[in-house]
């Protein structure tokens, strides 16, 4: 797996789905400040309620999926996924059908957001239960004074920025402020 941080605002993302895990899906968007494109043939009254006006009611066209970038998929039967999943591909559209990961051209971490910082756990869809675990531990270990700290950090880097400082010395200095208020990095986790 790599491992990489999208911004919503610069792709293009759709949901297609019909249930339950669909509507979970969107609200996990939704926690991340984002709505994508929302697909539904057969919506379930929970997807109806979670997705409002912006429920597309049908499955993408290819039109549709030629403006995508991404596209998770649920509570689709197995052979429309499969149908869907083959036209997404063929319009080079990144695909994550849940839970069946000869569907997936990616995963779906668990995430901690702290402000700007985002922490992830992904298990490359092997084990979601574990991912979910760790960002229990990442939740416990990352407190909400990080969101204020990151927002600090960057003000203070685009100063030193604006006055010259090279990298090693931006990063020297929000290191050592990191160490200041949370405590030095934990030896035993280092490689």
């Amino acid at each position: 797996m790599i491992p990489i941080h999208l911004d919503p605002a610069q792709t293009r993302i759709g949901l297609v789905g019909r249930g339950t895990l669909t509507a979970r899906r969107l609200a996990w968007f939704q926690g991340l400040g984002t709505t994508p494109l929302i697909f539904s043939d057969r919506p379930e009254p929970e997807l109806v309620a979670a997705a409002g006006s912006d429920l597309i009611a049908r499955l993408p066209n290819p039109e549709d999926l030629a403006a995508l970038q991404l596209m998770w998929v649920a509570d689709l039967e197995p052979a429309e996924a499969e149908l869907l999943g083959a036209a997404a591909r063929a319009a080079k559209v990144l695909l994550n059908t849940e839970d069946v990961l000869p569907l997936c051209d990616f995963h779906t971490p668990a995430i901690v957001r702290r402000g700007r910082l985002v922490l992830s756990a992904g298990t490359g869809g092997g084990s979601p239960a574990a991912a979910s675990y760790v960002r229990e531990r990442l939740t416990a270990a990352f407190p909400e004074a990080w969101a204020e700290m990151l927002e600090t950090l960057t003000a203070e880097r685009l100063e030193q920025k604006k006055a010259g400082a090279s990298m090693a010395e931006m990063r020297q200095a929000a290191f050592e402020k990191l160490v200041a208020t949370f405590g030095p990095p934990d030896p035993s986790a280092s490689n």
